[in-house]
């Protein structure tokens, strides 16, 4: 009886193709790409005022929540101790999940933001729209890459790539969520909580529209891009680079360098840092437990076609 790997060599035999209609492939996978590029950065563009808004809602409801906090205690120093810092903290995230109403601010004006070069906001929302379009059109983007790489694959690695291309996403969506509702709110409280007024000086903070956004993306794709390890690792599993057993190993180099990462990619306060490394700490235990899976699979596979083969 024939090993079942040689039915997908077979099959990959079957599938292949000059080099010519290779690049025609990749040629057509491309321009759908660019095109799919295209339309969303127009969207995205169409609408970069209301995205740009959405961005600063959390920037406006910490603002509003900063001004009543101040009213009510009557500070006029700005200062701020450790539990009035986090219970605003509390209200603001549970204010953005709409658990909680704001009340209006005593004489506050809207939301201040500048930009001093005469294209700065014009640059910004071309910024913005091709971020948006990255993200809008991902779905396409990893869809076409799946397509051209795809004949390359045995049956099984196709089955099995499928499910990261939902996994991908959803990963970097859950990021991405963490950074709006958890990591930027406490920077921008943090942030507005330095401020001071009173009758003899004003220090007030007026962030440009441009510094601005480089923070929300920044943010938004370090976050991302770390929780995609999960989806890594078990790739490395699955081609047999990484083992369960060694990174069970190196957990605690990884704990080290998670936090290193943190450091790095997240504004200079041990909170916000910690509140990046604890989640991809967790994803890396997902990690290892996925690669065991994994080779547990791969050893009842090996079992069973090792049963299947008799002997001449």
């Amino acid at each position: 009886m024939s090993e079942p790997h040689e039915y997908d060599d077979a099959e990959i035999e079957a599938s292949r193709a000059p080099l010519l209609d290779h690049l025609v492939e990749l040629r057509s996978r491309l321009i759908i790409c660019v095109l799919a590029m295209a339309i969303g950065f127009a969207i995205c563009f169409a609408f970069s005022k209301q995205i740009y808004i959405f961005l600063l809602h959390p920037f406006a409801i910490a603002a509003q929540l900063l001004a009543v906090e101040n009213a009510n205690h009557a500070q006029a120093s700005g200062g701020m101790d450790i539990g009035r810092f986090l219970s605003g903290t509390r209200d603001l995230f549970l204010a953005l999940l709409g658990l909680k109403e704001v009340p209006p601010a005593p004489d506050a004006d809207k939301l201040n933001l500048v930009f001093t070069a005469p294209l700065e906001f014009f640059f910004t929302k071309l910024k913005l729209a091709g971020f948006g379009a990255v993200v809008l059109t991902f779905p396409v983007l990893a869809w076409q890459v799946y397509g051209f790489v795809a004949p390359g694959l045995y049956k099984r690695e196709r089955k099995a790539f499928v499910p990261f291309l939902l996994a991908s996403p959803t990963l970097f969506l859950l990021g991405a969520a963490l950074v709006y509702y958890v990591i930027l709110p406490f920077v921008l409280w943090f942030s507005l909580s330095q401020q001071i007024v009173d009758a003899q000086v004003s220090v007030q903070l007026l962030p440009k529209v441009s510094d601005y956004l480089s923070l929300v993306t920044t943010l938004l794709l370090a976050f991302g891009l770390c929780f995609q390890l999960p989806v890594v690792l078990t790739l490395l599993g699955m081609a047999g680079i990484v083992s369960s057993k060694a990174l069970a190993t190196g957990r605690r180099y990884a704990i080290v360098g998670v936090f290193v990462v943190a450091a790095v990619v997240t504004p200079p306060d041990p909170i916000s840092q910690t509140m990046l490394a604890l989640p991809i700490i967790l994803l890396y235990e997902i990690s290892i437990w996925c690669v065991r899976l994994i080779e547990k699979r791969r050893r009842l596979e090996d079992e069973e076609a090792g049963r299947d083969i008799v002997p001449v």
